[in-house]
Formats: structure tokens, sequence, C-alpha cells
């Protein structure tokens, strides 16, 4: 199957003179005709610069128009978008671009330092204002490039906790039905609007509500980066109907005085992904009688992944709800058999959406994607009604005396306590037993560790208990505000019992 027509030009025939773009900073507006005007600019540029079909194309800057202008201008060339993460370290940078060996870096001036000493870039365009575009000198082409639906699109870096970051392939057909199953399933329409604050080198900033809304003929609010305060007034002045923020980004939100104050009466619903959503930022939402679900995804699917109404999160707090329309998912034990209801396993899920191979990684790619399923590497279950909950990462679960601890069960009742502000569980070596279940808090007001192992025998089960509380004043986070287990567990491994508690 060859693709004829760019779903993107016919959206803008449809629907010219609506507005595509925001830029929340300057408040520069866009409409799809002049969107597309910019990604005819860039596509003619990149075109005479001998970039083709198969060629890498990076960028390195905060959100802003020109992750569309490229994106777009990509698409139509058939080379390879490539959106890079200016917060690794230098040498975890130089390794991803000498990695994908992008033909062409669109970057910020406040990242020009950051990629000074690699010697393999050719071309780079400064990306310092909305206007940059009108420094790149071509004349139009006319580029007709014959696409499959398998050709890569887009690649974006994952992973980098454990070990060096990999390149998901997503093809034209990856991101055209995550769009497609989201909006559909999620019921988007031209009439939305979102606020995009996750960094768009993440797939959650990129291809969760805006390329999706993109296609729908909908509205996309950019944020260069994350303020809380910022964050709710962007979308009580933009009327922002639909929103994705992690689940620390919402932490800091529910605890703004704006927040607490306002009744965001355009919103349709708040959606948290990226890692398993506290309970108490369902109940902030709740108590304001605002609509808030979970949704699920990793950058290899999607990353939606499921659907669930945000009435049910009433009754399902906690659950993603159940597959969207146009993918599948299973969840199977170690004997590779689906599991009862009920009861824990790996997540599995397949679909149009899903990723073709990591870059340069055949070995890693095989590990992941077996029969045509990506097995996802996080646990989940489902109840007698069909709806999945997350349980957690496949690696963060701790095996005590031989019975399996979820993290996420006993982080949620830790912080249920009112002086918990935040706590994240992991297991660590014991000569005893194997590994032992602690956990690191961060606190509102001064709590004892004994009032700490008092709350949570209350409800959890004792081989569940952390056997030690270790109290600290800020949680190691990653790239995208997820709390970073591994970096606890470097840390701490190896620490001698005057260092843990």
């Amino acid at each position: 199957m060859k693709f004829d027509i760019n779903w993107f030009e016919s959206r803008v025939s449809l629907t010219p003179n609506k507005i595509a773009i925001i830029d929340s900073d300057t408040n520069d507006s866009w409409t799809y005709a002049e969107l597309h005007r910019r990604v005819t600019i860039v596509g003619n540029y990149f075109y005479s610069k001998g970039i083709r079909k198969g060629d890498r194309v990076a960028i390195l800057a905060p959100n802003h128009i020109s992750f569309f202008d490229f994106f777009f201008a990509a698409m139509k060339i058939g080379a390879i978008f490539i959106p890079l993460n200016w917060r690794l370290a230098d040498a975890e940078l130089e390794y991803v671009i000498k990695d994908c060996n992008p033909k062409m870096i669109g970057i910020d001036p406040l990242f020009v330092d950051k990629i000074k000493s690699i010697d393999t870039i050719s071309d780079l365009v400064i990306i310092d204002h909305n206007d940059y575009l009108n420094d790149l000198h071509s004349e139009p082409f006319t580029i007709e490039t014959q696409l499959k639906e398998e050709d890569p699109l887009a690649m974006i870096y994952t992973g980098g906790t454990t070990g060096r970051p990999k390149g998901a392939v997503l093809s034209h057909r990856s991101i055209l039905w995550n769009a497609l199953n989201t909006t559909i399933s999620w019921n988007l329409d031209q009439d939305d609007t979102t606020l995009t604050c996750l960094p768009m080198f993440h797939t959650g900033g990129l291809n969760v509500y805006s390329l999706p809304l993109l296609l729908v003929g909908g509205k996309v609010v950019l944020s260069s980066e994350f303020v809380p305060n910022k964050a709710v007034e962007d979308l009580i002045t933009y009327k922002c109907t639909v929103v994705l923020f992690v689940p620390t980004m919402y932490h800091m939100i529910i605890q703004t005085d704006l927040f607490k104050q306002s009744s965001f009466p355009d919103m349709k619903v708040f959606v948290s992904g990226g890692a398993p959503c506290p309970l108490k930022i369902y109940h902030a939402f709740s108590e304001k009688g605002l609509a808030f679900k979970e949704g699920y995804g990793l950058t290899e699917a999607g990353p939606n992944n499921f659907y669930i109404d945000s009435k049910d999160t009433i009754s399902k707090p906690g659950s993603v709800g159940k597959a969207m329309i146009f993918n599948d998912i299973q969840i199977i034990g170690e004997d590779g058999l689906m599991v009862d209801p009920g009861e824990v396993g790996e997540l599995l899920t397949r679909g149009n959406h899903a990723f073709e191979y990591y870059w340069n990684k055949p070995d890693e790619t095989k590990e992941t994607i077996k029969d045509g399923w990506i097995h996802t590497g996080d646990l989940a279950r489902k109840d007698e009604e069909g709806f999945v909950y997350i349980v957690g990462r496949k690696k963060d679960m701790i095996i005590t005396g031989g019975e399996n601890v979820y993290p996420l069960e006993v982080e949620q009742w830790i912080e249920s306590h009112q002086a918990v502000d935040e706590a994240a569980v992991i297991g660590l070596p014991d000569e005893k037993w194997g590994e032992i279940v602690v956990a690191f808090v961060v606190t509102k007001i001064e709590i004892t560790p004994k009032e700490l192992e008092l709350h949570c025998s209350k409800k959890i089960t004792r081989y569940k208990v952390p056997k030690k509380f270790i109290v600290i004043e800020e949680l190691p986070k990653t790239h995208v505000g997820k709390i970073n287990k591994t970096a606890l567990k470097e840390k701490f491994s190896n620490a001698k019992d005057s260092t843990v508690p």
C-alpha cells in the first residue's frame, strides 16, 4: 500500500483558516494554511540541502512551532524526524546524535554549547524566534516522494535510565493509526484544544494530543516549559478542553492557589500518563468535580492504548480502562499464557500504532516484538469486567522471602498519610530475604519511621510493609518528571547500614 495523499495537506485543504497552533509564550498563532506555508518553506530548504527519503533531520529545542515545521516537512520528503532530548547530559546527547547521524539539526541557541564538540554534524538551523525560517533561502521544488505506510517518519529515543537510549522508529502507519485510534476512541474533534507542556522530545508531548488534534482539525497550545501556575493560567486563557500531564506535574499543579480557586469551565477531562498516578491526585480533582482519568502507553506503542470514561474512574480508581478500538492487549504469566482476572502478568499490546524497530538494534527489537506483540515490561491485572490496572514495571517488582510485592500498592497507601508528600518504594538486596522493601518518603510535616510503619500495618500485609523508611528532601526524577527508581537503587544498594536508616 502506498500513500498518495499527505494527511496534513488534506487537513489544510479542509480547514485552512482555522487556528492550528498557538505559542503561549508569545501569543503568536498560526492557521492551518499558515502552518502549511511554513512547512513548505522548510521542506524546500531541506530538499535544497540534499535531504531525501530516509535521511534524518533532528531538532534540539524547547517546545516550539518549529517542531511541526520540521515534522511535516519530513513527512512530505520522506525524511525521518528526530526530536532530541535537551535534558540529556552532553555525553548522552553526543551518543544519540552519532547513533542517528542527522543531516541537519534545528537548534535553539540555548543548546549550541551542548553539541559544539560533535564533529559529525553537517548543517545547523538556528531557531532563535518564531520567524527563523525567514533566513532559510531556497527555490521552490516539486517534491514527489513515493511512500509506503511502513516507511519511517519519526524516531524517538527511549530509555536511558538503564543502558544507552534506543531509537524507536515510528512509521507513517504508526503515527497515523495512533492518531486515528485516539481521536475515534477518545471522541476528539476540531472543537478540542490542548496545552502541550510535556517536552515534545517525549512521545507524550508529540503523540498523545498534539498530532491527533492536528489530524482532526483541533488546536494545539505550546508552552516552552512547565511552570505549574502558568500551566493553569494557559488552560484557562486558551479555553483548553483536554490535557495530558505526568503525575509529577499534577502533584505540583494541585498545590497552586490558582488551581484551588479555578473551576475550569471549558475542560472536558484531565489525563495523567507516563507513570501510575497517585490516588490523592484523583481525589484532588474529584473534590472539585473535575473529570480526571489515567492513560497508559509507551514510546513503542502509541503511546495511546486504552480508553476509560472519566465517570468510571469513580468506581475504578487507578484503572486505565479497556483497549482502544484499533489495538489489542493481553496479560500473560511467566508461562506465556493469559492470566485469569485479578492475576498479575506482563502487559502485551499490538496494533498498527506499534513501532517498527529499534534503530541499529536488531537484537533488542527481537526481545521486544514477539509474534507481532510488543512486550511492554509492565505488569498489569484485569478485573472481572475487563478494566485494566497497571501495577508497575516488571523490573521494579520486589521478591522478598519468596513473596511478590508490587511497589505501587505500597506507595499509594503511604501517600494517603496526610504528612506524606511523595513516596517511592524499591527492593534492596538482603542476605536473609533476598530483597527487602524500602520506602523513600518526602514529607510535608515531621513524621517518624515508626509512625509510617504503623500506618502501613493498618492496610497492607505484613511482608509488604517496608522494613526501612528513608525520609529525603526530594525524589530523583527522569528527564520527563517520572520518579527515577534506578537512581535510588544505584545510590542505596551498596550503602552501609549507617547510610540507610
